[in-house]
């Protein structure tokens, strides 16, 4: 197994470096960055490298990469990075944490990083350059797209299909049956009961201030 490269160095980058070394048989060995956003040569006792030397320095034939950036752009800027070391040759990190429950026939693509609790039911299929946080569930027969990021809590029931480049938001739901077209945003706690359209934002309700103190509440 090769060693890891990690693009990014925010919280995603930080987080699965701890997650791949205390829970696979990767080995993390160095972040990568454009040049500009490098501010200290090491991060979490590894070296910080230049995305523009990377090439040379980690070429892909020695290489793995894990491209751990958000969902920023609706996830766009991690398509376009993984797209772009696709290109360079790189092989790519797949990581389904330990306590992942799969159940039957499962499809995983690569860069796709699932934490831990994740409840995968049989026939589902999830694409590459896709996040699914923790303590999710995805029902029996859907298909995650490429470059989707799910975050934790979410519930995708049976015979759905999440669209490229989607984002679903904490403790979102979809009922059975459900489309998600490309670019679809599900806020957090937001219910999908019919299907979307292509860049539609759908929003859950926020909870309101009661005008009573908690204390005359008799939980």
């Amino acid at each position: 197994m090769k060693p890891v490269v990690i693009f990014g160095l925010g919280s995603y980058a930080r987080v699965a470096k701890v997650y791949l070394e205390a829970d696979s048989d990767y080995r993390v060995v160095a972040f990568t960055a454009s040049a500009q956003y490098i501010e200290e040569e090491t991060l979490l006792d590894v070296p910080v490298v230049p995305f523009e030397t990377l090439a040379q320095t980690h070429p892909p034939d020695n290489y793995t990469l894990l491209v751990a950036i958000g969902a920023s752009g609706m996830n766009t800027r991690r398509a376009q990075i993984y797209q772009q070391c696709k290109q360079m040759g790189y092989d790519f990190v797949r990581y389904v944490n330990s306590t992942v429950r799969l159940w039957g026939e499962v499809e995983i693509g690569e860069n796709t990083f699932i934490f831990e609790d994740n409840v995968i039911q049989p026939f589902v299929k999830i694409g590459s350059n896709t996040v699914l946080w923790s303590g999710n569930h995805i029902g029996h027969d859907s298909t995650i797209g490429d470059h989707v990021f799910i975050a934790s809590h979410a519930v995708v029931s049976g015979h759905c299909t999440v669209g490229d480049y989607c984002f679903l938001g904490v403790n979102a739901t979809l009922i059975d049956h459900i489309n998600l077209a490309p670019y679809t945003l599900v806020g957090a706690g937001a219910m999908i009961t019919r299907d979307t359209d292509e860049k539609s934002a759908h929003i859950g309700t926020r909870a309101t201030l009661a005008k009573r103190s908690s204390l005359d509440f008799n939980l």
